[in-house]
């Protein structure tokens, strides 16, 4: 209100913290007991018999679902039982060693978002991009632990409990419509806790979808760069975290109705996104859509007659450490996916991930070469993220060669994709991350849909048989992946535009005009990004000259003195 002596910030941080005490409270009204919070209970003899898939109940032919331990002993071939179960028990043991390394190489892509997202955008901004990169990661995470992984798997163990990882039989309750193919969010798992989700399981689970969550939470900071006020973007991150991507992650991993539309609709397996094309890439990429639609241009992005300006990033070397960062965390996003190293098709995996890549880089640079007679670095890079993107869904399904062509024709998708928002669409998007995440990623899950080759996949969705494409015989499973590409799409920018219009028409969501062409680290953070550097007005005229000298330094605050100093 007039007067206030609070800043929006202040008020959305004092409101934050109220909410999350009384979540808290609401969380402890009833006593909730552990699951096996110790993990001695943790794989037994039955998971000697379980195979990969999401399916959790799924066994191999020779050990048709073993109903007791004494008969998962002898399917072991080992009368007494005792050394079956010590089998099983480290059987589980050394997927959880795989899948926490996997993720901890996911966790390190947040470094390549940040070099990348900061590399492409000017020198003034690069403070604000790191602190946009920084709070996305803690924010996020703060909405995920909360509420978001309960929405996402709190009732996965009834219809896509995971196999490899015992089952995580502790997060069995999911809300549905009607019928038991309808789920539309878990309930078990708030804050970690209630439905005895206190649970080794359930933990190991948390941590590897969290840092696939954050990955959705960082995409969306390419695309509002440069110009989102930091109210703004907690906002959008604690939506990411708690709303937008557990909800939809539910409905294609959760057990929720777009993976059981094998069975509601008989359309192949139901929808399938074995690492995250659509469920990662797609819920940012459409989400970062809607908010830079919503937030505007940058100033200077735009001429009066439509014409784009380029605004180039100011460090290629950070753009392309960047881009390997995020190429080695990769394979851990992808092969990590089979939530175990038991299962060796993670060798098909990270190799498909890497030819992908390769090729998606080489489409970016040949299509640059060829239209602008030089290849362009920054987008040879987002070629390499195009591939990854792409082949995210499908790289668990298809041979090296449909991994090739899916990322070959990723590298040439985001060329274009930037190309239209520019020219067509006129979406200022300062790092291509609607082109890289939510046009590849559409690709990605389209791509499955028809290159699955029918060599893996059993039992996937509760559905018999291995995975299939069109081009293999199944024309149910390339509908399934058409719905979940037009489901993904109406869920990230629909349900963004809606919460995020309503926002605008309250409060604003953008930098004032003199600090975004001044730059934004000092007014929005209080220090420089390159401490003792004299930054250039603006180069290549992206931004009006009688702009630039309209605006003085005079609005600007004074950069914080180093702790200690007078």
């Amino acid at each position: 209100m007039p007067g206030s002596k609070f800043s929006g910030l202040q008020k959305l941080v004092a409101l934050s913290v109220i909410t999350l005490i009384a979540l808290i409270a609401v969380s402890q009204i009833n006593t909730f007991s552990p699951g096996d919070a110790d993990g001695t209970a943790t794989g037994s003899a039955v998971n000697i018999g379980t195979y990969s898939g999401n399916g959790g109940s799924a066994f191999s032919d020779a050990c048709q679902a073993p109903a007791t331990e004494e008969d998962a002993a002898k399917c072991a071939k080992d009368e007494p039982g005792g050394l079956a179960a010590l089998i099983g028990h480290e059987k589980i043991a050394i997927n959880f060693t795989w899948l926490l390394i996997a993720g901890a190489f996911v966790l390190f892509m947040q470094a390549g978002f940040a070099l990348l997202t900061t590399g492409l955008t000017r020198a003034k901004n690069a403070g604000h991009m790191m602190m946009l990169n920084f709070a996305a990661f803690v924010i996020a995470w703060v909405g995920y632990f909360t509420v978001g992984f309960a929405f996402q798997f709190g009732g996965a163990a009834i219809n896509a409990a995971p196999g490899n990882l015992g089952g995580a039989m502790v997060l069995g309750e999911l809300l549905k419509v009607s019928g038991s193919h309808w789920g539309l969010i878990g309930l078990n798992g708030f804050f970690l806790q209630s439905g005895h989700s206190y649970d080794v399981g359930a933990l190991a689970l948390f941590f590897f979808e969290a840092v696939f969550m954050e990955t959705a939470g960082y995409i969306i900071v390419g695309a509002i760069a440069e110009r989102i006020n930091f109210k703004t973007f907690i906002f959008a991150e604690l939506f990411m975290g708690a709303v937008l991507y557990p909800i939809y992650g539910n409905w294609l991993w959760g057990g929720g109705w777009l993976s059981q539309i094998g069975h509601s609709w008989n359309l192949g397996h139901g929808a399938v996104d074995f690492a995250g094309s659509g469920v990662v890439h797609g819920t940012g990429g459409w989400c970062a859509l809607a908010l830079a639609i919503l937030l505007g241009s940058r100033i200077g992005k735009f001429n009066k007659d439509g014409s784009p300006n380029a605004i180039p990033g100011h460090s290629i070397p950070f753009v392309v450490t960047g881009t390997f960062i995020l190429l080695f965390g990769w394979m851990g996003f992808n092969p990590g996916s089979t939530l175990g190293s038991t299962d060796l098709r993670i060798a098909v995996i990270i190799e498909n991930t890497a030819t992908a890549s390769v090729f998606g880089a080489v489409a970016a640079m040949a299509f640059t070469a060829f239209i602008y007679g030089k290849p362009d670095i920054s987008m040879s890079c987002n070629g390499m993220l195009a591939g990854l993107v792409a082949i995210t869904a499908p790289c668990a399904f298809v041979a090296p060669w449909s991994a090739a062509l899916i990322g070959f024709t990723a590298g040439v998708i985001v060329c274009g994709g930037v190309w239209f928002w520019d020219n067509v669409a006129k979406v200022d998007d300062p790092c291509g991350a609607i082109s890289v995440h939510g046009l590849c990623g559409a690709w990605g899950l389209i791509a499955l849909g028809l290159f699955a080759d029918g060599t893996y996949g059993a039992g996937w969705n509760g559905v018999s048989g291995n995975v299939e494409g069109l081009f293999y015989g199944d024309a149910g499973q390339f509908a399934a992946q058409l719905v979940s590409v037009g489901v993904n799409f109406a869920w990230g920018f629909g349900a963004t535009m809606g919460v995020f219009g309503l926002y605008k028409m309250l409060t604003s969501m953008r930098v004032s005009p003199e600090a975004e062409v001044l730059g934004l680290d000092v007014p929005e953070f209080g220090v420089p990004g390159y401490g003792g550097f004299v930054m250039e007005k603006e180069l290549h005229g992206a931004i009006p000259a009688e702009l630039i000298e309209q605006v003085t330094p005079a609005p600007m605050p004074a950069p914080r003195p180093e702790p200690g100093t007078a």
